[in-house]
């Protein structure tokens, strides 16, 4: 909703003060311009990027559509995942086995679908919990082994918004050229004995695609690289989080400070308090709606 409310107020201010100054959308409605435009920058954009970073931007730019957040229940259930797993991992790792082989089929995150849907984030958690049940390592060897792979994660998913902002960049100059080409066509009516007055419309009409490249440019481009840089920066929390969980749990720490410690790092406006954690963890426990304390070993 906020999205559409954004592109009301953008074209409306736009579109709707070049009405009021006396334009006509007849005068700045040019299809062809559009398609040089907004082709060549299409163009661009999958002649620069090699297939991978291009499904990863179809992939975010459809989540921006849909509105998929990591929202206070998305954390709830990530958070609770992560209790459960630690839960069943005091018995030993080898207990997670059936688990993280085939976590679609297990009941334990089958339990939590909005994680399920996550990927990357899925296949982060269950890869390290492979990597901690296959031999002895050290919170501190695994917080590297960690860091590095969400580097090189981090970087991946932020290609595509890089990307698609050099595209956004180049708009104004793909604007010009579409108008260099309109000028040029103007040109050539000159000898066929075109009048003062055609003359100007057709450079009227070719200037039209200088203004279409900078409206691309800094009225949708931009604010689309933007919501893209922070859906990373929601998914890469989560990632984090879940980190930071690992990385306590490894270090010798019970359960639930292990799952707060992960909570810490859950961006503010989703962010649980320590008391709505308890309570979520002792109904999950009791098959209750809350109450009571969770233990912290």
């Amino acid at each position: 909703m906020q999205q559409i409310v954004g592109l009301l107020i953008i074209f409306g201010s736009v579109f709707g003060g070049y009405i009021l100054m006396g334009g006509t959308f007849a005068a700045i409605w040019h299809p062809i311009e559009i398609l040089v435009i907004a082709g060549a920058g299409a163009g661009a954009l999958v002649l620069g990027n090699p297939g991978h970073i291009l499904h990863e931007l179809a992939h975010q730019l459809k989540k921006i559509i849909v509105r998929k957040k990591y929202d206070s229940e998305f954390q709830r259930q990530l958070l609770l995942l992560m209790y459960e797993l630690l839960q069943l991992a005091a018995g030993g790792l080898k207990a997670l086995d059936a688990h993280v082989e085939a976590p679609k089929d297990s009941a334990i995150f089958q339990r939590y679908p909005s994680v399920l849907e996550e990927q990357k984030l899925l296949a982060f958690i269950v890869d390290n919990f492979r990597l901690m049940a296959m031999g002895k390592i050290n919170a501190h060897e695994l917080e590297g082994v960690l860091e590095q792979e969400l580097e090189l994660i981090h970087e991946e998913l932020t290609q595509p918004a890089k990307s698609l902002g050099k595209i956004g960049e180049a708009m104004p100059g793909f604007g010009i050229l579409a108008a260099v080409l309109g000028i040029v066509i103007t040109m050539g009516t000159v000898g066929g004995g075109a009048s003062s007055g055609e003359i100007a419309e057709k450079v009227g009409a070719a200037m039209v695609g200088t203004f279409i490249g900078i409206f691309l440019c800094y009225g949708l481009i931009d604010p689309i690289c933007n919501m893209l840089k922070q859906l990373v920066g929601e998914e890469a929390g989560a990632l984090e989080s879940v980190k930071v969980v690992l990385v306590t749990h490894v270090s010798g720490k019970p359960p639930l400070l292990a799952i707060d410690a992960g909570r810490r790092l859950v961006q503010l406006n989703t962010k649980p308090s320590f008391a709505q954690l308890e309570s979520w963890i002792n109904a999950m426990e009791s098959g209750e709606s809350g109450g009571g304390r969770a233990k912290a070993a």
